[in-house]
């Protein structure tokens, strides 16, 4: 009763809700008062058929016409009296049952409910909240961060200036709170001074102001940024970013590495010590249509094929793991053992070859700006004529789903097709298209929503690249500069010890690859980096095996190995 009290109290306390009460007395004084004139019209047409009925009777006769119960027990026996019947119950329709559950759901119940929704709301986190993430937007690459946050058992909070958003993300179970990012004080009500991280996702303008503002609670907190344009990174840094990502650029390098056509050079996408781990592209190699043991690649040149990107997506590196002429391979080896893969193995660029590029944004510039250091012929296109204007004679102004203008760009001898747009249902239909005009044709395409990767790879795409795990994936390795490394889609490098248990056995024992999917790709004893293994070798307690896999081959060695969880951590290098 004292919460029933105190909560009406709360509610008449508010301007808003008691102007919607105000109107909701005025509905029903109009209401009142329309029955008692009803009441003595009843009274003055039963009194011209010559019968008499009380007050009561009056009020009771219009109440059960208006609310159409209509118990038949008092009729009138004239026209005009039944026609009044009928006016009072078509009035007591619109009034009874139409505009009075409005009124109340409209003017009563809906603030009522909006205020106890926003009574659930939280505006700050418990007080021995540490060691969090904050997320200051709630979009693709945030969620795609919380997966591997959820993954590690890392809390995190989200703040949303808007109260729908939260109860929608609460209803989801995302540990939210609301807050207005330009105001310092949310960020002290999220902990700031206690955060591990604060990760700002949004555009230029805003990620400036939110690490200005995080900065002006926190001198110390690492601040990882999203930028569009170097200038922009460069006033990010200045309001406060620790660490700020140029995604296009980085996405556009990524989409031109996996080309065909340009070789096989190594590109480096991380480190463990002096371990490396590169791609290469293996058309127009010796690599093409052999198996991973068939290559021999740890005794000739030192390196180990650890995954490979095709049209399944990426896949772990086995012995009878065949390699084709779209494959992307995922290599480990130190810097020397790379350079003597690349001089093995790169060819020149073949002549006449040439890639087509879909979308002049970012990321499509990018690719171009990446082909062109490499000296790899391309064409763009991009209906926006301005936008084109750094290409010269290589831009092509039109639409990628017109066979004209692809026919114009070289459709028909070109190597590679990179679609880069925004739109993954435009990307579908591009991909299905140029599929159909050329099966042999590699096609390399960027994906936008989660769902995305699947349905393009579905479509055709040769290779597919996530934004959103591009992103995640980058902050993620930030934020722990420790012992895991992620390095493709759902898929991690990680380190880590045996337990005590299992000590004194080797690799072919232990059967890591067949029990739990993971790929031993080095070892660490007494501090020596070992990329040549010898499976036969007993592993001690010295011994830090390096390994890579994706999320279910990592929590299956961690439900084996349960003690290796407590590996020894070191900071990683990321390229």
């Amino acid at each position: 009763m004292k919460t029933l009290v105190s909560g009406v109290a709360a509610y008449m306390g508010n301007r808003s809700h008691r102007r919607n009460t105000r109107l909701l007395y005025s509905f029903l004084l109009v209401l009142f008062a329309l029955v008692t004139v009803y009441s003595l019209a009843f009274h003055w047409l039963m009194e011209l058929e010559g019968r008499q009925y009380t007050w009561i009777t009056g009020f009771y006769w219009t109440l059960t016409v208006m609310s159409t119960l209509g118990f038949g027990d008092i009729t009138f026996e004239s026209d005009i009296g039944r026609l009044f019947s009928v006016v009072v119950l078509l009035s007591g329709v619109i009034f009874l049952l139409i505009l009075m559950p409005f009124t109340l759901i409209e003017f009563f119940y809906a603030p009522w409910m909006e205020k106890q929704s926003k009574g659930r709301i939280p505006r700050s986190v418990s007080d021995d909240l540490s060691d969090h993430v904050i997320l200051t937007s709630y979009d693709a690459i945030a969620q795609a961060l919380i997966e591997k946050l959820d993954r590690f058992s890392r809390p995190y909070v989200v703040i949303c200036p808007n109260d729908e958003q939260v109860l929608r993300l609460m209803d989801q179970n995302v540990r939210v709170m609301q807050g207005d990012l330009s105001d310092a004080s949310t960020f002290e009500r999220a902990r700031v001074q206690h955060a591990a991280l604060v990760t700002v996702t949004g555009d230029d303008i805003s990620n400036a102001n939110t690490a200005f503002s995080v900065r002006s609670r926190c001198k110390d907190v690492p601040v990882a940024s999203l930028a569009s344009t170097k200038s922009a990174a460069d006033v990010i840094r200045l309001a406060g970013g620790s660490v700020v990502f140029q995604l296009g650029e980085m996405m556009g390098d990524a989409l031109a590495r996996r080309v065909i056509g340009g070789g096989a050079a190594s590109h480096v996408i991380g480190q463990f010590d002096k371990l490396l781990i590169a791609e290469t592209a293996a058309r127009g190699t010796e690599l093409v249509d052999r198996t991973v043991m068939e290559l021999q690649l740890p005794q000739s040149v030192g390196v180990n094929v650890v995954g490979v990107w095709d049209r399944t997506g990426f896949n772990i590196a086995k012995p009878d793991t065949r390699i084709d002429f779209n494959s992307v391979l995922m290599l480990s080896g130190t810097a020397e053992q790379l350079a003597a893969f690349d001089e093995k193995y790169t060819h020149p660029i073949a002549e006449g070859a040439r890639v087509i590029v879909v979308g002049a944004g970012r990321v499509g510039l990018a690719v171009a700006q990446s082909l062109s250091q490499r000296d790899v012929d391309f064409r763009i296109i991009e209906m926006d004529a301005k936008a084109l204007a750094p290409m010269g004679e290589k831009g092509i102004v039109g639409d990628a789903a017109d066979f004209d203008i692809l026919q114009q760009a070289g459709i028909i001898d070109a190597e590679s097709l990179v679609i880069t747009s925004r739109n993954d249902e435009m990307d579908i239909y591009l991909t299905i298209f140029c599929r159909k005009l050329r099966p042999d044709l590699q096609i390399i395409s960027r994906a936008t929503s989660p769902g995305g990767i699947d349905r393009l790879l579905r479509a055709g795409a040769d290779i597919v690249m996530s934004y959103a795990s591009m992103g995640s994936n980058q902050i993620f390795n930030y934020l722990q500069q420790s012992d895991t490394l992620m390095v493709a889609e759902g898929i991690s490098a990680f380190r880590a010890k045996l337990p005590e248990s299992e000590l004194g056995k080797n690799l072919i024992e232990l059967e890591l690859r067949a029990k739990t999917g993971c790929n031993v790709i080095a070892l660490t004893r007494a501090g020596e980096m070992q990329t040549e293994i010898d499976p036969r070798a007993p592993i001690d307690a010295d011994t830090e095996l390096l390994l890579i896999g994706d999320r279910e081959s990592e929590e299956r060695f961690y439900e084996r190995f349960p003690v290796a969880a407590g590996a020894k951590s070191s900071r990683l290098k990321l390229s």
